[in-house]
């Protein structure tokens, strides 16, 4: 069955000032309709592949093909991505386990701020700032390109529970090379309540 582009979950000017709708509309319209079409094309006859979920695939990675992992590892990633970001006004807060989480495994949200915008800075070229939760302990990770935590191929494995997109297309055509600026910028758009149902479900 042929992967589909998912709509945004809100209208392309939704997220602005922080992210423009022509940054939105070049992102998800243009780019991750590539991912999607590439994708098809690399599982097109790839028996290995059949019957199994992208999760199911991401488990084993290393046997697959680089257009299956690079195109896979975009096409779900950004779906990630999109659900990870809400209007503002629609985001929620933590919850108070998710706060208690990230208390105790990482310092206080100050501290995991920093820590989620250092991991965004740091990710040398393309890449994303993750915050996952590995095992029962909450950990910050970044990854290059369109890798993520549930790949077999990734030295930090686990749940992932918000994203921000590093790649340049994410932010250039608003913060053009100032990377911090946009990963300052990203905590008004944070979805909250997207990442409590997320800690929720990974923690059974």
């Amino acid at each position: 069955m042929a992967y589909e582009l998912p709509p945004l979950p809100y209208a392309h000017d939704a997220l602005e000032p922080i992210i423009s709708k022509q940054t939105l509309e070049f992102h998800h319209d243009k780019h991750h309709q590539a991912y999607t079409d590439n994708l098809n094309k690399a599982l097109d006859g790839l028996a290995e592949a059949e019957g199994k979920s992208l999760e199911q695939v991401f488990a084993e990675i290393s046997k697959f093909p680089k257009a299956v992992r690079n195109n896979g590892g975009g096409y779900w990633n950004h779906i990630f991505y999109w659900e990870s970001m809400a209007p503002q006004g629609e985001t929620g807060e933590p919850s108070a386990e998710l706060a208690a989480a990230i208390d105790a495994d990482l310092g206080g949200m100050d501290a995991f701020k920093t820590a989620f915008e250092q991991a965004g800075v740091t990710q040398f070229g393309s890449g994303w700032a993750w915050l996952i939760l590995e095992g029962d302990k909450l950990k910050v990770i970044n990854t290059p390109n369109q890798d993520n935590s549930l790949m077999d191929i990734n030295p930090d494995k686990g749940t992932p529970l918000l994203v921000n997109d590093v790649w340049e297309h994410a932010y250039y055509l608003d913060y053009q090379n100032k990377r911090p600026a946009f990963l300052g910028a990203f905590w008004p758009i944070v979805n909250w309540n997207k990442a409590n149902e997320r800690f929720a479900a990974a923690r059974g």
